[in-house]
C-alpha cells in the first residue's frame, strides 16, 4: 500500500471527508503496516482503503452530505472486523498523523470511532 497516496488523499480531502472517516482510515492504514496484523486482515484493509480511493462509488462522492456515507460504512466495518489488531500503537501514530494535519484532535470524534473496538 502507496503510502505517499493514501495521505495525499487523506490530506486533500479532510475537509470533504471528514474527520471520522479521516481518523477511521488512518487506524487501518497503521494497522496494515503492522507487523503483527495477519495477512487475512491486511486485505480487508486493502480492500476498503482501496474503495476509497477509486473513483467508483456506490453513491458518488461528490454527493452531498450522503457522499462518503458508503466510504465510512466500508471503512467502519473494516475497523471492526480488524479491530483485534489496532492496539494502543496504532491508534497514537493515527492520532498524531492526524493532529499534524489538523492542528488539534477532537477528543469526542476519536472516541465514537474508538467505541467500536
Amino acid at each position: 500500500m502507496d503510502q505517499k497516496k493514501v495521505f495525499s488523499y487523506l490530506k486533500k480531502k479532510i475537509k470533504a471527508i471528514g474527520y471520522k472517516l479521516t481518523y477511521t482510515t488512518l487506524l487501518l492504514y497503521y494497522a496494515f503496516l503492522n507487523p503483527q496484523t495477519p495477512r487475512w486482515a491486511k486485505n480487508i484493509v486493502m480492500g476498503a482503503i482501496g474503495y476509497l480511493l477509486t473513483p467508483l462509488d456506490i453513491i458518488v462522492d461528490f454527493t452531498p452530505i450522503l457522499g462518503y456515507t458508503d466510504d465510512l460504512s466500508i471503512l467502519s466495518f473494516a475497523l471492526v472486523t480488524i479491530g483485534a489488531y489496532v492496539n494502543d500503537e496504532v491508534k497514537e501514530k493515527a492520532r498524531k498523523q492526524l493532529q499534524r494535519w489538523t492542528g488539534n484532535l477532537d477528543d469526542d470524534m476519536i472516541e465514537s470511532v474508538e467505541k467500536v473496538l
